[in-house]
């Protein structure tokens, strides 16, 4: 959450386009992470980032806090822009294919070779799992979001976004542990 939120967002809202613009740079990087771990393609996630805060923009006085982070609401409309994106494009992008760089954390190198190791395997079932498995689990544990900000953000109640997690995770360790069992001849 960016310092001082509440009042930035009123000062937006007023049209004060540094404050904004404050807000804007705050959070780009994850609501554009989010949208490449979708879609895997950059000029898409270019554009459909560019989406998102237009529409944030053109919205922002309809926007309330209601006791949310800003960032909910901007996932909120991430998320549909990338539903609207498949309903039209229709093609599926390997999800193998998102740079690994854009989720490691910053560490040491023995620390981000098994991290990447790591995000490989879970890259390469990830997209087995539903949208909205896939969009709690990156919302989860790449951009650190709390239950009650994902709930929000899916207009989900936060026991069904807890579901959906424990089911999403179940679901990978099968597929994960599936691909790591030697085969027996």
């Amino acid at each position: 959450m960016l310092e001082r939120e509440e009042y930035i967002i009123k000062e937006a809202q007023r049209g004060d386009r540094a404050c904004y613009g404050m807000l804007y740079n705050h959070y780009v990087a994850p609501i554009y992470r989010f949208i490449y771990l979708k879609v895997s393609n950059r000029e898409a996630s270019e554009d459909l980032t560019h989406e998102v805060f237009l529409a944030a923009w053109q919205n922002l006085g309809r926007y309330r806090p209601q006791g949310f982070p800003f960032s909910s609401w901007l996932y909120q409309i991430a998320r549909n822009r990338v539903i609207d994106h498949y309903r039209v494009h229709k093609q599926h992008q390997p999800i193998e294919s998102a740079d690994a760089t854009l989720t490691a954390a910053p560490s040491g190198i023995e620390d981000r070779l098994d991290e990447n190791l790591n995000l490989q395997k879970i890259t390469s079932v990830l997209h087995k799992l539903s949208h909205d498995q896939q969009d709690v689990l990156i919302m989860k544990f790449v951009e650190d979001l709390s239950h009650a900000e994902i709930a929000q953000a899916m207009r989900k109640s936060e026991g069904a976004v807890r579901l959906i997690q424990h089911r999403a995770i179940q679901r990978l360790k099968q597929m994960v542990v599936r691909t790591t069992q030697p085969e027996i001849a």
